[in-house]
């Protein structure tokens, strides 16, 4: 998205905004100038707070918009780092198991550490493809 686009949608929902608050201070400065007042017919009431609430809503949808366009870099700059940090975390366990396995090498066949190899080895695999494959997939954004 283009930073002038970002800055229009931004604009455009602050000025919203600020217009709904200037009404709403300027509607409750009536009110305490005025006093009580009569009561509105009910559906004279309800037409009013339908017209407020679609107001507000059309003044949500454009902060959502604005602060959604101005955030959608950083989300995938963001899980591009998530992927990365997390192949950081499965690599250490690559470490790990590769120490393991290196210290029993001489039990593969038989021995008494054989089960600790078995074991080691495909802990070893999986983790390593857990790391490679998070960050091909931070490579691939």
């Amino acid at each position: 998205m283009k930073p002038q686009s970002i800055g229009r949608i931004l604009g455009t929902g602050l000025r919203v905004a600020g217009r709904m608050a200037g009404e709403r201070v300027a509607a409750s400065a009536n009110a305490v100038v005025n006093g009580p007042t009569t009561q509105q017919p009910s559906a004279e009431a309800s037409a009013q707070t339908r017209a407020a609430g679609q107001t507000a809503g059309r003044a949500a949808r454009g902060v959502a918009r604005g602060i959604g366009g101005f955030l959608r870099p950083f989300r995938r700059v963001g899980g591009t780092v998530w992927l990365e940090v997390t192949g950081v975390f499965f690599f250490l366990f690559v470490v790990v198991f590769a120490r393991a396995l290196w210290m029993y090498r001489a039990s593969y066949a038989q021995g008494p550490d054989h089960q600790k190899f078995l074991v080691s080895a495909p802990l070893l695999l999986v983790f390593l493809y857990l790391s490679v494959s998070s960050f091909w997939r931070a490579r691939r954004r």
